[in-house]
């Protein structure tokens, strides 16, 4: 298999760290875009410790609402991932923490609508993203849908070959509406207007990894849930959502967009089962 070229935006978080460990793992050349560059290993592994796989992967400082900063790193890539979208706003996340009051911060968060920034298609090739929320607040539309959007655009008039965005198998009770609805829109439009690319849309559901001990309790009862769920035929979707989605393994879903990456033939919406059959063609390929 000939050596490829990915970028991963995102790459030094929970999921992107792990996407560019197996990208190394196969040799390809790996760069990672985040605000912070390389990540601080103890959030992400359970070491404090960098892995010795890490000094593969040249770890670049750039801001995905800034195109200008990262715009020449995508020079000469493959494939390009987008794994920045977020799962709480801020307001939403003050709540949590005992910044904002429960009415205010939760009449935010749920509100129907919110602004992201500027129509992405219609900026300028290189022209950043400016949050349209009188405060600047990061919202789903900005980060989830907006930020994918410009990115795949950059990829394309990059002449990138293959776009892999990190999306969702379904939202929440506990998660406004617009966490997911903004990343089917983000997955809608690439798809329309970009169709000189590769678009792959990767839908896991809970990830949980033992290096993250909070994520296993979690993992357990969406495991739980799921098995009632398809003892019943599926009917507690529509209602629970990703609560009863199959929660999985942060480096299964990792292997499984490497693996997408690497075949051609992957395109459009990647779901839970496809997910599992990609990490095993990989986990095949390894024992080879």
């Amino acid at each position: 298999m000939s050596k490829k070229r990915i970028v991963v935006c995102g790459g030094n978080g929970f999921l992107g760290t792990r996407i560019c460990k197996v990208a190394v793992g196969r040799g390809w050349e790996v760069t990672s875009i985040s605000r912070s560059g390389e990540p601080t290993w103890s959030s992400v592994t359970s070491s404090p410790t960098a892995p010795p796989w890490s000094t593969s992967v040249s770890w670049q400082k750039a801001d995905i609402l800034k195109p200008a900063t990262y715009k020449s790193l995508l020079k000469d890539a493959d494939a390009v991932v987008h794994s920045m979208g977020i799962l709480l706003e801020a307001d939403y996340k003050g709540v949590l923490t005992g910044k904002e009051s429960v009415w205010s911060g939760l009449s935010r968060a749920f509100s129907a609508t919110k602004q992201g920034s500027q129509n992405p298609l219609e900026r300028q090739e290189g022209e950043e993203l400016k949050p349209q929320e009188k405060d600047g607040q990061l919202t789903y539309e900005l980060m989830n849908r907006d930020s994918a959007i410009t990115l795949a655009q950059e990829a394309s008039l990059s002449q990138v070959s293959s776009f892999v965005y990190i999306s969702a198998a379904a939202g929440t009770p506990i998660l406004p509406k617009r966490y997911i609805t903004t990343k089917r829109d983000a997955e809608s439009t690439i798809a329309s207007s970009f169709p000189k690319l590769r678009s792959i849309f990767i839908r896991p559901g809970f990830l949980y990894d033992s290096s993250r001990t909070f994520t296993i309790p979690i993992a357990f009862a969406g495991g739980a849930g799921h098995m009632v769920n398809s003892m019943l035929g599926g009917r507690l979707t529509a209602l629970a959502g990703a609560a009863v989605e199959k929660p999985l393994k942060a480096d299964l879903v990792a292997e499984a967009v490497v693996e997408a990456i690497a075949d051609e033939g992957v395109k459009g919406v990647v779901g839970t089962q496809k997910i599992e059959d990609l990490a095993n063609v990989a986990w095949r390929r390894g024992m080879l």
